[in-house]
């Protein structure tokens, strides 16, 4: 049985800080490990079947095939397609391999713009791996997946149509690396299915989990030339997409334009070249079609007289008169005839022209909860302090030269589904504030009043329903301040935030130092008449030793003290076994007449809190005014802990109860002071975060 959602987390985050999840100590995908299941297939003579994504139809997926070809279909393992099969074959290119019936160029486009890039392509395909000695069916290959690494094990046998590949296929049949690293993505995806449709971008960041960059071709950046060389220099991957179709027919995404390009259809780029043509210098773009052929054939193309105007040098380098996919075309020309162009690498030296500048990145895993911290875009007032908040301090040198850049700011949410074609991306983006020197002595999260007078110094231009959204600015030394949210508050889902910058930043995440001061502070005075009045009632339904356990706890509280308050019967056996262990300083079991009151006015108190912050009188706290509760209570509450509170006591209407919410935080307010004791050095290691304090990570 797998661990709890709440313990895989935990878990995960250790193993990350453990350095699991880097390229070095990839994530076992599944739980497999490569080592162990291919040693147990040698010891025990057998070839491996992975019983994850296991050789039948649902591997394939459903609406890909026919019902008709489906049941043709047999997975058949290389030795059982070719004669002399091999992992690679006489080095890697991007002339390996052809796409199949499988709408996956996105894909294959990416793995072309790999197989340039020799170390980056170590990384994601092991080449040590072989169909000669120690062969036992079984293969691996590495992807970056939402900021980890991640091994992933698949077998060897492949979809085959009366022998022969359905989906990708290599040029030369004996070679399988394109077609077992195909179903490797297959199984991260879900299926073959659900690789069908998507942008090279995410197939770019799978492989490199380094820094992307989008750029809308039809509004191009002046510098766009000079990019495209340093990117080339940068041992970058770029990809780019032609224009959508008009048609909505499902099959429009594969006609081929007069011009010889296919529509919405993804391309890798290969080269850019400058040079002389009658005697203007022309700026050169070198694509390829993952089809392995069709090209364009407008200028510049593999026959046009053009080549007649350059020098023979550059003839002979660059052109090749064959049907191979790939082609020439101006800078012009690919600006118009393509939509996008996605740059990928694995630092950030491509974005910035001085060879002297020192990149840093900093990386944030976070949560949009509905309720909690799922606050909506800014149009959202009351509600978008609630987002998630990371504060940056920006110091040294900037440059004030026009158009100059230096921070990349990307935000990446993170699927919920297993399988992609079921993942429905929703429309996120992010804000950034600059902070005073006065605001920036605040500790904690910013509250409303805040973002009311404040106006952003940078954000996304919109809100898009991707996978990745990011912008590229100048911000000058200061402390900012970045809220990513989705544009529709209560939405959930969860992201990575990664800041990239060539001057020295320091970030942190900005709810774990929260410490919230109440508008009215609680009057905490003594009434010692009270308090005898309370011992004397106490009395009257004490044992002979004046004290009370569990079972008289619970009637006390529910037809006595709270009568009349409590709306879902009250409180359990359990909770008030809680409460007992809790407040019985003297260890007997049950509580004495001091600790039964001290118990009765910390009730009393959060019932006053409780009934304060219900401002809708439904008789139960929604998860907003849960979160009010606890800075009027002035308890230190993270994000985190927020949420996990809210699914450990709340409802599944998501409101939590007058009964539920005093267990709560009789507890929190325990383990609050547990904590601020221990933290003097009294015996207890407390994790401790950036610019604040102990953070609690006890169960609750």
């Amino acid at each position: 049985m797998p661990p709890p959602g709440v313990c895989l987390n935990i878990m995960e985050a250790r193993s990350k800080q453990d350095g699991y999840g880097k390229i070095t100590s990839p994530e076992r995908f599944f739980g497999q490990d490569f080592q162990q299941l291919k040693q147990y297939c040698l010891i025990k003579g057998v070839r491996y079947i992975d019983d994850m994504f296991p050789p039948d139809k649902s591997s394939i997926g459903q609406g890909l095939l026919s019902p008709s070809d489906l049941s043709r279909v047999v997975w058949l393992r290389p030795g059982k397609i070719a004669a002399n099969p091999s992992f690679v074959l006489h080095g890697i290119s991007r002339f390996d391999f052809g796409q199949g019936i499988l709408g996956d160029c996105w894909f294959l486009a990416s793995l072309g713009a790999l197989t340039f890039q020799n170390h980056i392509f170590g990384q994601v395909v092991p080449l040590e791996q072989t169909f000669d000695q120690s062969y036992c069916g079984i293969f691996h290959f590495r992807f970056w997946r939402f900021g980890r690494w991640v091994d992933v094990v698949i077998d060897d046998k492949l979809p085959t149509i009366n022998g022969g590949l359905i989906f990708v296929h290599s040029k030369n049949q004996n070679e399988f690396w394109p077609a077992l690293l195909e179903k490797a993505y297959a199984k991260v995806c879900g299926s073959y299915t659900d690789m069908n449709a998507g942008t090279p971008a995410e197939a770019l960041m799978d492989f490199t989990g380094g820094v992307h960059m989008c750029i809308l071709l039809s509004e191009p950046p002046p510098n766009l030339w000079e990019l495209l060389c340093r990117a080339g220099q940068s041992k970058t991957l770029m990809s780019c997409g032609t224009h959508r179709g008009v048609s909505t027919n499902a099959t429009s995404a594969n006609i081929v334009l007069p011009n010889g390009l296919v529509q919405s259809h993804a391309y890798t780029v290969t080269g850019v070249k400058q040079m002389v043509s009658r005697g203007q210098l022309v700026n050169l773009v070198r694509l390829w079609n993952p089809w392995g052929r069709g090209e364009w054939n407008g200028d510049w193309s593999d026959r046009s007289p053009l080549w007649q105007t350059v020098s023979p040098q550059d003839r002979e380098m660059c052109l090749s008169v064959a049907d191979d996919g790939e082609f020439w075309m101006t800078l012009e020309d690919f600006c118009k005839f393509f939509a996008d162009l996605d740059i990928c690498g694995l630092s950030p030296d491509f974005l910035d022209g001085s060879s002297s500048c020192l990149w840093t990145t900093s990386m944030y895993e976070g949560r949009w909860v509905a309720g909690t911290t799922a606050g909506g875009c800014i149009n959202n007032r009351d509600s978008f302090w609630t987002n998630p908040q990371f504060r940056v301090k920006i110091s040294g040198e900037y440059s004030e030269k026009e158009g100059e850049k230096n921070i990349l700011v990307s935000l990446i949410q993170k699927p919920d589904k297993r399988n992609r074609r079921l993942v429905q991306n929703l429309h996120i983006g992010f804000t950034i504030f600059e902070m005073s020197e006065e605001q920036a002595t605040q500790r904690g999260k910013f509250p409303a009043s805040f973002f009311n007078t404040q106006a952003p110094v940078g954000q996304t231009k919109t809100y898009f329903n991707a996978r990745e959204v990011m912008e590229f600015m100048m911000l000058k030394p200061g402390e900012y301040l970045i809220v990513p949210s989705t544009f529709n508050r209560n939405e959930s889902a969860s992201f990575v935030l990664t800041i990239h910058s060539k001057i020295q930043t320091q970030c942190y995440e900005n709810s774990n130092d929260q410490m919230h001061e109440s508008a009215e502070k609680r009057k905490k005075v003594r009434n010692a008449q009270e308090d005898e009045n309370k011992k004397n009632f106490f009395r009257q339904y004490s044992d002979k030793y004046e004290e009370v356990d569990a079972e008289q706890l619970q009637r006390l509280l529910n037809e006595n003290i709270l009568k009349g308050d409590l709306k879902s019967g009250g409180f359990s056996i359990d909770a008030c076994r809680s409460m007992v262990a809790l407040m019985d300083t003297s260890i007997t079991g049950k509580l004495n007449g001091g600790e039964f009151v001290r118990l009765w006015n910390k009730v009393v108190a959060y019932k006053d809190i409780f009934y304060l912050m219900d401002v809708s009188r439904t008789g139960t706290l929604s998860l907003t005014e849960l979160r009010n509760a606890f800075i009027a209570a002035e308890f230190r509450v993270s994000d985190d802990m927020l949420n996990l509170m809210a699914l450990r006591y709340g409802a599944s209407s998501g409101h939590m109860t007058l009964e539920s919410f005093i267990s709560l935080i009789l507890r929190l307010d325990c383990m609050n002071k547990i904590f601020r004791e221990l933290s003097d050095g009294k015996g207890m290691n407390l994790q401790e975060s950036e610019n604040s304090g102990s953070v609690m990570t006890c169960s609750i």
